[in-house]
């Protein structure tokens, strides 16, 4: 059950402006951990906008969860790019290691995304562990960036 005060006064502090809908996404899903169906429709509701298009903004941004995330969260890009240099490859030898796919969360608690660019193509293939950047990635790099974090 989602708490609708903390809802309410996050839109509150955002003046109940549909143009501050990204800003109150990110405020919510800090206060609650991911953005659940509640708290989309109680955000349409102070915001003046229909749920479908907040849903529309929180499930086309990849920085949105909409269920539950991991303690630690691994990216791993499948822009062209990295596909050229083996992202593929890398994502099913990290997959394998974490028993985990992509869209996941693995028993250690990392939640394994699949993204579509994270701005290091000149060294594909590239991953993030939290908001740490790996260019060139490996699975041994991946694993010692979550060793890193703590998993």
């Amino acid at each position: 059950m989602v708490d609708s005060a903390t809802v309410d006064d996050i839109c509150a502090r955002h003046g109940d402006a549909p143009d501050a809908l990204i800003e109150v996404l990110h405020d919510v899903q800090e206060a609650l951990g991911f953005l659940p169906e509640e708290a989309l429709a109680r955000i349409a509701h102070r915001l003046n906008l229909s749920r479908a298009e907040v849903h529309g903004v929180a499930s086309f941004y990849h920085d949105f969860r909409l269920r539950p995330g991991g303690r630690v969260t691994l990216r791993l890009c499948r822009a062209e790019a990295c596909q050229a240099m083996g992202a593929e490859a890398l994502i099913e030898a990290v997959s394998r290691r974490l028993g985990a796919a992509p869209g996941t969360v693995s028993a250690a608690g990392v939640a394994v995304e699949h993204v579509y660019c994270l701005g290091n193509c000149a060294l594909a293939p590239a991953a993030m562990v939290g908001d740490r950047l790996i260019g060139r990635a490996t699975p041994e790099a991946i694993a010692a960036r979550l060793a890193d974090a703590g998993v």
